[in-house]
């Protein structure tokens, strides 16, 4: 069976065929020719991974997943959201996003946070949607070297280092996306 993932990350796809079935042969959008930027225009994660999975679904033909991932934070009505990664503005980077949410997040006594990961799989004309979510809090700064995105401001529920402190294997236990990820491995392990 062959599966894509919706991604050009080609360190993310090596981390997913490694996890996934031998019976499953996992292909990148690189591998199936898919050089455009898939519009990400919808107002929830969820839908941006369906947007994504169905794209490549309807265009290309084969069964594929997509993933999305947002930071949710409760003082701040579930921003930055599904514009974690354009919350500072359009063409802007993760520092800039980070120093925007912690200037937004001065003087506020309630931090509590935490990250969605939503994939969207497209197969046998079905869609299904497994979630993964990791719970934490938002430090006052920036610590840790590791990682990407809001990863040096967020820590962990039952940690006291930020995602950014911890070795990727440690992050990569609890994280949003493995997660999500083991629920769509869950899913094919009951198929195959």
């Amino acid at each position: 069976m062959i599966l894509v993932f919706a991604t050009h990350n080609t360190h993310k796809l090596k981390e997913i065929q490694a996890l996934l079935p031998q019976t499953i042969e996992v292909l990148s959008l690189n591998d199936i020719n898919c050089t455009e930027d898939i519009p990400e225009t919808a107002f929830t994660i969820e839908e941006n991974a369906l947007l994504k999975a169905k794209y490549i679904n309807e265009k290309y033909g084969y069964s594929v997943f997509a993933d999305d991932t947002g930071l949710e934070v409760a003082a701040l009505n579930n921003a930055p959201g599904v514009f974690s990664a354009r919350y500072a503005g359009e063409h802007t980077n993760d520092t800039e996003n980070v120093q925007l949410l912690l200037k937004n997040m001065e003087n506020v006594i309630n931090r509590q946070a935490q990250f969605k990961t939503i994939i969207a799989l497209c197969w046998e004309n079905k869609t299904y949607t497994f979630e993964g979510i990791a719970k934490g809090t938002i430090a006052e700064k920036t610590l840790g070297d590791n990682g990407f995105g809001y990863d040096p401001i967020f820590i962990p529920d039952g940690y006291t280092r930020t995602f950014a402190q911890l070795s990727a294997q440690e992050k990569n236990r609890i994280s949003h996306r493995a997660k999500a990820f083991e629920k769509l491995l869950h899913f094919f392990k009951q198929m195959s």
